[in-house]
Order: structure tokens, then sequence, then C-alpha cells
């Protein structure tokens, strides 16, 4: 729909052009992209950060706030519709996607931030006049001026049911989570109702920044130098940024010694290398190794001990980015761009296999929030088949006596465990390794002989491993 141009003014009230804030039209911007585009917010807003300062039209302060902005609408989208949904008088569908992004971000301004409640009206009206128009912006307004009546908490009560009422829509309204991913997050947990709040609670809260010293190239000792660095809480290669650490400003990122990379998924690769098995242990596979970080790490791992890694990824753009993060290794590797269902190598060529797969990305929710409203359940129907015929093939790769590692970042049960027991069945000379005693020193890992990491329990994305050794 165009924007409406402004009705005749009344003498004596001549017409104000709405004032564009850059900061808000920003993040409108980088909402639009993620609806319309399917775009992740994580991709799409460091660019328009960046033109926006070369413009010279933000500073810090601006960047920081555009970034709680987009993110934060994002997070709380179904709470935020629920509410919505109330102050209008036509089904949500209804509303065009434009004017429910400027409703959601005046939303999160009133209801999630400090922002006074006049300059969070009156800012996300004129952006409603820049980018719709002064029609739709008087709509904007009335809703807004509803919702600003109460707090979040007296909302939340209004819209969602009852907790023994509904138990896991209190929980989806509450804590923004569709109603079915909550229902998987709680059957993977095995029950309990403080355990499924402190994990929704912990997807809903910004990650800090991990990085990673790749060994032979980077030390953590040289990142603690960084403004802003913590040592990492569980594995020894990494380092945290608090709040307002920029990891492109490390010289080590800079120069693809050290990178970003989630400590879950640092301590899955460390797990699979540092497993015990029979007999030579010199060449190793990364069966799904895009973008790079776990092929990384294990490549210099690799490097360390004499042996060579070889990083397949199916997309060749993909490929392209294990080889950019590759660059540079201490010993040798190879990156292909190669099917992991129907692969090049021979039977029993690995030592070591890590087949991290395609899922559905629900223990990444933190980082990427959007993937939570974009997933549906039949999409674990996709994944069933792709999941257990690269870990099948994982098993055909490993030699007699060697490792594979089956991770996934989602703790979805029909991802993880279902997928190991099938297989399982499916190769009787296997059999699982306990995986806890590789993971030192990290509490809460359960009855194994899996693990499966918690952003609530661990501070990680919700990554799972089972590793298996072939027998036979």
């Amino acid at each position: 729909m165009s924007e409406q141009s402004p009705r005749p003014r009344k003498p004596g009230k001549p017409y104000r052009r709405p004032q564009k804030d850059p900061v808000r039209f920003l993040a409108f911007e980088a909402l639009r992209a993620v609806d319309e585009r399917d775009a992740y917010a994580n991709l799409v807003l460091p660019p328009l950060l960046r033109k926006a300062r070369e413009k010279g039209d933000f500073d810090a302060r601006d960047a920081a706030l555009a970034t709680e902005l987009v993110y934060g609408t994002l997070r709380k989208q179904g709470t935020y519709d629920a509410i919505i949904a109330s102050c209008v008088d036509r089904p949500l569908r209804e509303v065009d996607p434009p004017v429910l992004d400027v409703l959601s971000l005046g939303v999160h301004q009133l209801l999630g931030t400090r922002i006074p409640t006049h300059a969070a009206v009156s800012a996300s009206v004129e952006l409603a006049r820049v980018v719709l128009g002064d029609g739709r912006a008087k709509f904007v307004n009335a809703v807004l001026r509803k919702v600003a009546q109460d707090d979040l908490d007296t909302w939340i009560e209004r819209v969602a049911p009852p907790y023994d009422d509904d138990p896991e829509d209190n929980l989806a309204i509450v804590h923004s989570h569709p109603r079915w991913v909550v229902s998987a997050l709680w059957d993977s947990l095995g029950g309990g109702r403080a355990g499924i709040e402190d994990l929704l609670e912990a997807d809903n809260e910004r990650p800090e920044v991990t990085l990673v010293a790749r060994p032979g190239r980077s030390t953590t000792e040289e990142l603690l130098r960084e403004e802003a660095a913590v040592p990492g809480r569980w594995s020894p290669y990494a380092v945290r940024l608090s709040e307002g650490g920029e990891p492109g400003a490390v010289a080590a990122v800079k120069e693809g010694r050290a990178g970003v990379q989630d400590e879950g998924s640092q301590l899955v690769a460390l797990a699979l290398a540092n497993a015990p098995l029979d007999g030579p242990d010199e060449k190793w596979l990364d069966g799904c190794a895009g973008p790079g970080g776990k092929a990384a790490l294990l490549a210099a791992v690799a490097a360390e001990r004499g042996a060579m890694l070889l990083a397949s990824e199916k997309a060749p753009h993909r490929a392209g980015l294990v080889a950019k993060s590759l660059a540079g290794n201490p010993g040798p590797y190879q990156v292909i761009a190669a099917d992991g269902t129907r692969p090049p190598w021979r039977p029993g060529s690995f030592d070591r296999v890590l087949m991290d797969v395609p899922c559905t990305g629900l223990g990444a929710l933190r980082r990427r929030p959007e993937a939570r409203w974009r997933r549906r359940p039949e999409d674990l129907e996709g994944f069933a088949p792709l999941q257990r015929d690269l870990l099948r093939t994982a098993l055909e790769s490993v030699r007699v006596g060697g490792v594979v590692g089956y991770a996934t970042c989602s703790p979805h049960l029909a991802e993880t465990r279902a997928v190991v027991d099938d297989l399982l069945k499916q190769f009787p000379h296997t059999e699982l390794i306990d995986a806890r005693p590789l993971l030192p020193d990290v509490p809460a890992l359960g009855a194994g002989p899996d693990v499966q990491l918690w952003p609530h329990l661990h501070g990680t994305d919700a990554m799972y491993l089972a590793l298996i050794r072939r027998t036979g």
C-alpha cells in the first residue's frame, strides 16, 4: 500500500513534514528485511549500522539503541503480538506487516525499555508518518496510546491464559515462544516448571560474544589483553567479551588467528578431538563443515598432533567460508565442496568424524530470535531423513576403532536421541561413548552417555553431542 498523501489542513495549521529519526528508521529497515526477505538480524544489522556510522548519522549510543530496538522487538514478538491483537479491531493477519513492525517497535519502547511514555509514542508516530503516511500514523497513535495505559506485567496478566488452565500457552505468551517450541523444549528438559521457565528466559537474553583462540595461531592470554575480555567458562580456548566488546576490532580475529565461536560449539569439537580411540589418529573429517568454526578449531588441534583434517561442505559458497576460516592453519588440511550423503571418499577412511548436521536451530534462539517464528513443526520431517543419512555416512566413513561425533544445535528429541537410536540399530557394531568426562568441570550434563548443553545452565547454545565408536 502506498503512503497516503496528507489531508488538507485547516487554515492556520500548516502541514509539518515528518522528521526522520535515523535510529528508529534503521531499526524499521532491519525488521522489514527480516520480514520480507527472511533475513537474519545478525547479518542485516551490522552493515546498516556501519553505513549509518560512515554517513555520520550514528554514534555508539545510537547504535546500541538501534540494536536493542531490533533484537528486543524480535525476541518479544509473540508477547507484543498478543498485546497488539487485544488493542485492534481486526485479526493481526489483516494488519499490513509494515504497520505491525512500527507498532511492535513502539510497544517495545513502551513496555521493554526505559524510554518515557510520551517519547516512545511520539517517536513511533513520527516514524509511522515517515514510512506509512499520515493516515496510518493515526492508527499507530491510537493503538500505542491504548498500550501505554498499562505496564508489561498487567498486559501479560490480561492476554495470557492462567498457567493452571493452559501451561504451554501461558509460557508461550509470557516468554514469547511459539507454543510448539515450548512443548518441544519442555519434553527435552524432562519436565518441571522451573527448568522450562529458566530456559525460555535465557533464550530472551542477549548472549555474550565468545571468542576462540585457535591453537598454534593465538592464545587466550593474547585475547585477554583486549578491553572487556574475560576468560571463558568451560573451553580452554574461550574468551568472552563483556557488553560493548567489539570482536571485529580484535587483531587476532581480523587476522583469522582467532574467531567468534559459541563455547558450546567449542566443547563439541574438543570432545570429539579428545575422545579415546583404538589405533592410529591421523585423519579427521568434518562432514558438514560450513561455515567453518568447528572445522577451524579441529584443524588447529589436529595440526598439534600431526593429524590432518578434511573439511567437507555441500554448498560451494559455504565451503568458501570454511576455506577462509582455515586459511593459515599450521598443519595440513583440505576443504572440498561435496554432498555428505554421497561422499567422494572411501568407507573407513577416517579416525575421527564430526557430523554437525543441519537442524531447526532451536538451540540458538538467543542469537537468532527470529528463527523461532519461522520454524514449523513440519520442518522436523524435512530434516529427519537428511540427519539420518549424514550420520549413516559418518558411521560408514570412520574406521573400526574410530569415533564419530553427531552434533546438532537443537535440543529437540526428534533431532537428537531419536536419530542416534535409529542409526545404532542399523549399525550393530557400534557403541556409545560417555561424552561427559570429555567436558571436564562442566556441570549438569545429565545421565549420559550423550550430552545436552543449555543456555540457562551453561551459558551456551543448546548444543547436543553423541559420541559413537565403531567396533566392527
